[in-house]
């Protein structure tokens, strides 16, 4: 008897002991969308959970017996499920729209990321949020709205680029569905190409990037597409006052496989054509469009695959008939992404994808009574393959792993000029690289209070032929190699937990940057053009460091931060002093080179819940760089440099049918290389220009309103309805987007002045949005 009991303790002890895991997908009850980041826990202890990663698979380890499981997301009522653990098991979830759990001690857990995580510089934006803020001509943009964050600068006036910690704009890796987009911005920067309906989740990173990403210095925006609803066709739209959106999607099978049709394009000047007819400018036209495609199959219950894809354009014309003057412009990017998703285990995730990316310019004039013609164009194509891991070793350890690959083709600028007599053409040569990395990381949590994430990625860029050295004159043969760049970056994070609510985190990463865009504007415009890493220009690299104090308070409701960050920055590349932009010579023979650095202070206050909600950011910057060809190595402010920068969104729901919104901002003037002294020779007004961008052009700085309003009497079961109405710059701030001088002469006395012009482009515009939503319901 007493051995029996021995054995039986013995063994229900070891039983007991057993670890298990639990695995599977979150996804939106109504539209079956995976959910990115939902928390997963365990009620009886909120210490041992997870999230899901970014295809909404998990992987939890609990003990042997019976547990409730929590499952929670931001916007979503709150899913509780008792399990007896005896084994491994699928366990797929769905949570549907509602209110979070209000429990003091869930809420300390599944809402305090931003503390417990060991990543800094991380924001998620769901795109709810994004909606409800004032946009210029009512169209919702993502890339706006990240601009609102602290260590984010807008590239200006208007403008969907961006600078992130004293980087340059080519320095921010955006991605769509894993494919890189290469120019972000419509009607020369002023509306970013994504379209909210097809968005589903956008993640910034500003520098502590993981392992997994690479190939950029400041940043990374991660932008994924909505999968499509499989559990039944849905219909969403908007039409505006400058574009209209309509997006389709369903079941190819139901609830196995879906679809995703949504596009977006403009009418303005479409509207404006009987106006412009008979006119000098009969025939001048604009418009752009985006369409996102996406198809989702689900081939058993390890296997998905996804086939993504997006095309985007933008067409210029203008017309002057009074001279027989044609210019036309026109530029895109187009996607495709090919997805598989496998469960190996409970434990182990991969993803398999292949992208194919390509982005054109294209520019025309035309003068039919000198029959003079001139057409250029330039781009940059990629194809790439990706495979990573995901190796959920336990509660402790969350490892990744994997490798990337890209080869690119860089187009220069082409040109044919026609004239009466002759045909000039400036074909310079396609450059060509293959770039490649691997990467391991290990997100883990040392102790309660202590959690580090270290990193490895090893990179290589080799640019191969056909290609002619512009130093020494050698030809190279088709895939002969030119030169080899490589090495290696590590990321090393950390949090330490002073308090149930509060942290202190650390970290450091080496980043490596083959490809490089350089401009002489404020903003990146269509026709600047992508150059690789080759035997005269060497590939960027930065290290930076940073610290943070994180600390939420009232149960969470409040988020609060503080991020100290220093940049160096090597082998960055400026346009010397006496650049002049010339079609058939190798832009890089105009590059100069030197060391950058950076280096701030990012404060941010945000309100996550009840009626009232925003954010409040500062940060105050400075960006520099020193260069041998540029005033003898002195320091001086890059253009983007930004000393003082100060961000407010503000939302209130008054009620189910009336919330408002609120945004402003005040930045201190882009730093610009100011004229000293003017000349005339023969006439012609010649200029000297002081020290490079020692100047300010006066502080940026405006409000926008917005309302939003849903008329309950409208809404049906299936179907909603809503109004937005928006103020851009609604007191009217006449703020600087370029200035320009000119000479005014005394035909008596032969004496000149000189005048200031200062150009703006946006006043008020006020303007309206009928959005709408139809939804067949599940079941």
């Amino acid at each position: 008897k007493f051995l029996f009991i021995s054995v039986f303790s013995f063994i229900t002890t070891a039983l007991a002991a057993q670890n298990f895991t639990i695995s599977g997908y979150v996804r939106d009850k109504s539209s079956g969308e995976t959910l990115i980041g939902a928390s997963i826990y365990d009620k009886s202890d909120p210490s041992i959970g997870t999230a899901t990663n970014n295809y909404g698979f998990f992987s939890l380890t609990l003990k042997a017996g019976k547990h409730t499981i929590v499952t929670s997301f931001v916007g979503y009522a709150d899913v509780e499920k008792d399990l007896d653990i005896g084994q491994n098991q699928t366990l797929n979830i769905e949570l549907g729209e509602g209110l979070q759990m209000q429990e003091v001690v869930i809420k300390s857990t599944i809402e305090d990321k931003n503390v417990q995580s060991t990543q800094m510089g991380v924001a998620e934006l769901p795109m709810e949020t994004v909606k409800k803020l004032p946009a210029l001509g009512g169209e919702v943009d993502i890339l706006k709205t990240l601009q609102l964050l602290p260590g984010v600068m807008s590239a200006g006036e208007g403008n969907a680029g961006f600078y992130v910690r004293g980087g340059g704009p080519d320095q921010n890796l955006v991605l769509l569905d894993e494919a890189t987009v290469y120019n972000t911005g419509h009607l020369l920067g002023f509306f970013s190409v994504f379209n909210s309906d097809a968005i589903k989740n956008t993640k910034l990173l500003k520098g502590n990037m993981p392992a997994q990403y690479g190939g950029r210095l400041s940043s990374v925006v991660d932008v994924q597409m909505r999968d499509g609803n499989s559990h039944g066709f849905a219909v969403q739209g908007g039409i505006g006052l400058i574009a209209s959106r309509l997006t389709v999607e369903g079941p190819i099978a139901k609830e196995k496989s879906s679809f995703l049709v949504s596009g977006r394009r403009t009418y303005a000047f479409d509207i404006a054509q009987p106006f412009l007819k008979g006119g000098a400018a009969e025939g001048t036209n604009y418009n752009f469009y985006d369409l996102n495609t996406k198809i989702n199959l689900e081939l058993g219950a390890k296997d998905h695959i996804f086939a993504s894809g997006y095309f985007g354009r933008d067409l210029l014309d203008y017309v002057q008939k009074q001279r027989d003057f044609h210019f036309n412009m026109d530029w895109g990017n187009a996607t495709g992404t090919l997805r598989w998703n496998h469960v190996f285990s409970n434990k182990l995730f991969m993803n398999v994808t292949t992208i194919y990316n390509d982005y054109k310019f294209g520019v025309g004039l035309e003068q039919k009574t000198s029959n003079f013609n001139f057409n250029m164009f330039s781009g940059v194509r990629d194809l790439s393959g990706k495979v990573s891991f995901g190796y959920f070793l336990n509660n402790n350890h969350q490892i990744e792993f994997g490798t990337d690959y890209i080869f690119h083709t860089f187009i220069p600028n082409k040109s044919v000029i026609t004239t009466l007599d002759n045909v000039y053409t400036v074909s310079p040569e396609n450059k060509y690289g293959h770039e490649a990395a691997v990467y391991v990381q290990d997100d883990w949590k040392v102790s309660s209070k202590f959690a580090v994430n270290i990193g490895l990625r090893a990179s290589a860029f080799r640019q191969v032929g056909p290609y002619t050295s512009n130093i020494d004159g050698k030809e190279y043969a088709n895939g002969e190699e030119v030169k080899t760049y490589s090495g290696l970056e590590p990321r090393f994070s950390m949090r330490y937990a002073l308090t149930n609510n509060s942290s202190l985190k650390g970290g450091i990463s080496v980043n490596k940057q083959y490809i490089h865009l350089v401009a002489n504007s404020n903003s990146t415009f269509p026709s600047d053009l992508w150059s690789p890493s080759t035997e005269r220009t060497k590939p960027q690299d930065a290290t930076q460091y940073a610290v943070g104090y994180f600390k939420n308070f009232h149960n969470n409701d409040y988020e609060t931060s503080v991020e100290l960050y220093y940049k160096d920055m090597k082998n960055q590349i400026e346009f010397g002093e006496s650049f002049v932009r010339q079609i058939k010579q190798d832009r890089e023979l105009q590059f100069v080179y030197g060391i950058g650095r950076a280096y701030g202070a990012e404060f941010f206050l945000k309100k996550r819940t009840g009626k009232f909600s925003g954010w409040l950011g500062y940060t105050i910057s400075r960006t520099e760089r020193s260069m041998p060809a540029i005033q003898n190595g002195e320091w001086f402010a890059t253009k983007y440099d930004r000393t003082h920068d100060i961000s407010l969104a503000l939302n209130y729901e008054l009620d189910k049918e009336w919330d408002f919104g609120m945004v402003f901002i005040y930045g201190t003037g882009n730093a610009f290389t100011q004229v000293e002294s003017f000349y005339l020779i023969n006439g012609n007004l010649q200029q000297n220009y002081g020290p490079r961008n020692a100047a300010r052009a006066p502080a940026y700085h405006r409000a926008d309103i917005s309302v939003n309003y849903t008329p309950l009497k409208w809404q049906r079961k299936n179907y909603e309805s809503s109004f937005n109405f928006s103020i851009y710059n609604v007191y009217d701030n006449w703020n600087q987007f370029a200035t320009y001088y000119d000479a005014v002469v005394d035909q008596k006395t032969g004496s000149f002045s000189i005048k200031n012009y200062q150009i703006t482009l946006f006043p008020i515009i006020p303007s309206i949005t009928w959005n709408f939503k139809w939804n067949q319901k599940k079941g």
